[in-house]
């Protein structure tokens, strides 16, 4: 089980002293939000991906995986009326995936919840037809890419559209490819689901639904730093074999992004000590 932390919490650095920063405080790696990167990501070039490759090799840690897919370029929405903005939003995703590949990347998690909204005078049912013509697409670039695409449930108050493991697996199977599964975010589940973390750990990885595991307070701190405790949480993961990685993902950084940082892989590694692991 590798421990990644997200890359925006520390992103004003440049990624090179990201990745010295993230390995020095004992992660394996960095989840990259493609954003982070580039102005347009679906379009950094081969020496680009290649720079970005070589200063994690060089630091010691992973690129694990993307995440925060659609914020830019503006204007994205797997849900939106306007089939031109579908296309480029496909587009996107496509290259996406492409791009994780080549960074050596295992997963994409699809969160982006302004570009999920239903717009006005839609139903529910639509706007989910609209995301699951393209979430069928992006499973098929992903499944000859090698790597998992992950939806990713968000509570209602950052989304309308899939808020719930229930909904979001549904729709995984529904569109029956295996390289599209879902993903557990902890401050998410806290604020949607009704069953604790580890129960939802308990119910949906020996289904390998859960391709990923994003740790973060549903107070939007980091673990550790709230009501929710995570020691449940590693104990079902690694009872029911949790073959994947897990990202620590905070947004609201106390007492700020490397303290964040620094402050949760430590929390993190003295649970899984105490679990035995080293």
């Amino acid at each position: 089980m590798r421990i990644a932390l997200c890359n925006e919490v520390i992103a004003p650095m440049p990624f090179p002293a990201q990745c010295e920063y993230a390995a020095k405080l004992g992660y394996d790696g960095l989840e990259v939000a493609p954003y982070t990167l580039s102005e347009e990501p679906q379009r950094l070039g081969s020496a680009q991906i290649a720079a970005a490759r070589a200063a994690a090799e060089d630091a010691g840690i992973a690129v694990t995986g993307l995440h925060w897919l659609l914020v830019k370029p503006a204007g994205l929405s797997i849900t939106a009326r306007d089939s031109a903005v579908r296309k480029r939003t496909l587009d996107a995703m496509l290259a996406l995936i492409d791009l994780c590949a080549e960074l050596g990347g295992r997963y994409l998690v699809h969160g982006s919840p302004q570009q999920r909204r239903i717009e006005a005078g839609d139903t529910r049912e639509v706007a989910l037809a609209r995301a699951k013509d393209l979430f069928g697409a992006a499973a098929e670039r992903a499944a000859a890419a090698g790597v998992v695409y992950c939806i990713e449930p968000l509570a209602a108050d950052a989304t309308p559209l899939i808020n719930t493991l229930e909904e979001a697996a549904a729709l995984v199977q529904e569109i029956g490819n295996p390289a599209l599964r879902s993903m557990l975010d902890c401050s998410a589940a806290g604020r949607s689901e009704s069953q604790p973390l580890n129960a939802l750990v308990e119910r949906w990885v020996p289904s390998g639904m859960i391709a990923h595991v994003q740790v973060n307070d549903r107070n939007r701190r980091g673990p550790g730093q709230g009501e929710q405790r995570f020691a449940p949480l590693f104990a079902a993961l690694l009872r029911n074999g949790y073959p994947g990685d897990v990202a620590v993902e905070p947004f609201d950084y106390v007492p700020d992004g490397p303290g964040a940082a620094a402050r949760a892989v430590g929390y993190i590694r003295g649970i899984l000590e105490a679990l035995g692991q080293p």
